[in-house]
Parts: C-alpha cells; structure tokens; sequence
C-alpha cells in the first residue's frame, strides 16, 4: 500500500514537472516558427516579386504566390554579355582574394597569439590603428596609381590583404582553444613553428578558418566600391558592378518614356531589380548552409577579443 502511495506521488511530481516543461517546449517552437516567417518571407516575396507584374506588386497585390508570371527580368539580365564575364571575374576575385587573407591571416594571428613573442601587443596596436583612422581617399588612390595597380585585376585581389576584425578573431581562437602544453610537447618532439603551426594549429582552427573564409569570400562578393575607384575597365569589372551598371540603365530608360510605354518601362525596371538582387545573392545563399555550424561558433569567437 505504501509503495503504491509513494508511486502516484512520483507521478504527480513528474506530471507537475512535465507540463511546464511541455508549455515552455511549444512556446519555443512557434517563436522559432514565428522567427523564421519573419526572415523567410522578405526572401520569398523579392522571388515572387521578380516573376510578377510589377504593377500588382506595387499594388500590394502579390504576397503569397506570383501573379502575371513574366520573367522579362531574368531574360534582360542573362541576356547581357557582360553578366558572364562579371561572374567569371567575381569567383576570380573571390577565390584569389579569399586564398590571400587566409595566407596572411592565420599566420599573423599565430605570431600575435604567442606569448612569447614579446612585441605582439605593439604591433597588434598598429592593426587596430587602422581600424579607427585611415589616409582617406584621395591617397589611397594616388598610392595605388603609383603601384601601377589601376584598371588590373590584382588590386581587386590585394587590396583588402587582411581584415583586422577577422585578424583579432583568429588571434582569439588560436590563444584560447589551443593549449600551451601542445606546443610544448611539439617543441619537445623537434616541431619547428611552421611545422606547429601547419600541422597542429590548421587542423585544429577548422571552426574559425571556416567562419573566415564565409567572411571573406561574402566581403569579395559583394564588393563594388573598390571596383567602381580602382577600375575603369570593364573587361575586369565584377558581377556587382556590372548588375549596378544593367539596373542603372533600366532605371533610366523607364523614367525617359511617357505615358503608357513609360509605366511599362518601370514595371520592366522594377523586374530587373528584382532578378538582380537573386542572381547576386542565390551563390552565397547556396553556400552559407553548408558551413552554418562553423559560423555560429564564429560569432561566439568573435564575441571575445582579448
């Protein structure tokens, strides 16, 4: 009798425990549902919005599903010659630049990460310098100009070489996730620091090498500014410069006209910018899943910058 009273006590105690714990789980469940409308939405409507009428659109007509289906934007887009020479250029610049700032990264963050080197505070000081106060403009282009790197490929490659930010995260990770006692075991085995730091720190910073290299190579896909200063060329111009260039032009065209061809004309524009912002942004969005894990971690990295 009494190990049958203490049993429906113990099940009133796990029942007590099991419903909060229950309202709290479908609580988390449709705010991270609510979450994700909120983000998924503005990326599903610009897709919508790039396949239908644009009047309907401007009309708030188009929320859920397309309606009109035209894909005059993509047509205008992939029909210009210059979009695949803008892609080509791009993963040139994204690769090279990417392969650049990891060469220069991670051994920069090495050396500063050692507490032996005794001069890393001082010149982790001059990074962080830059961070805060630059030449300005006009002598960085007379520098560049002077280098001869104007209208090239290269300086879209060199330019950015590190990134200061990224330069502290690696630093970070490198100075709190790697033991001491590794390195003082590898020295005792004879490792060199190159061979350390290409043998046992690479493998062991695959979480931050994997957050650097998204940042990276998102900074190099998105980059136009640097295109539009240092390049006049435009067998060299990126794929941002070039869809600015084709969304410029629509935008023209569709305020040169009157009239009934003119309100064609702008819902034509209103399309292509719809279809640019897609064909700009689908590569990244393609890549980002794959190394998701990696950039949570990242950001938590980055979080501490001591």
């Amino acid at each position: 009798m009494a190990g049958k009273n203490q049993k429906n006590v113990s099940d009133e105690i796990v029942k007590t425990i099991n419903w909060p714990d229950k309202i709290f789980g479908a609580a988390v469940i449709i705010l991270s549902i609510l979450v994700f409308i909120i983000i998924a939405y503005p990326l599903w409507f610009v897709v919508i919005a790039s396949i239908s009428n644009s009047n309907l659109v401007n009309l708030g007509k188009v929320t859920i599903w397309p309606k009109d289906i035209s894909f005059y934007g993509f047509q205008q887009v992939f029909q210009d010659a210059r979009i695949l020479t803008g892609y080509v250029n791009t993963l040139i610049y994204v690769v090279g630049g990417t392969i650049l700032n990891m060469a220069v990264t991670m051994p920069a963050a090495y050396a500063l990460s050692r507490r032996d080197f005794s001069t890393r505070n001082k010149i982790m000081f001059y990074f962080v310098f830059t961070m805060f106060f630059s030449g300005g403009l006009v002598p960085l282009y007379m520098t560049v100009s002077k280098l001869g790197l104007i209208s090239t490929k290269t300086i879209l490659i060199v330019y950015m070489a590190v990134n200061t930010y990224n330069l502290i995260i690696a630093r970070t990770f490198i100075q709190n996730s790697i033991p001491d006692d590794l390195y003082e075991a590898a020295i005792l085995d004879g490792c060199s620091h190159f061979t350390y730091f290409t043998k046992g720190v690479i493998p062991l910073s695959k979480a931050v090498i994997s957050v650097l290299i998204l940042y990276y190579a998102v900074y190099h896909w998105n980059d136009y500014f640097n295109a539009l200063i240092f390049n006049s060329n435009s067998a060299h111009a990126p794929l941002q410069t070039v869809l600015r260039e084709i969304l410029l032009l629509n935008q023209a065209f569709a305020s040169g006209n009157g009239g009934v061809q003119g309100g064609y004309a702008q819902s034509a524009a209103d399309q292509v910018k719809y279809a640019i912002i897609i064909v700009s942004t689908l590569p990244i969005l393609c890549v980002y899943p794959f190394i998701q894990k990696y950039f949570e971690k990242g950001v938590m990295i980055g979080a501490v910058k001591g």
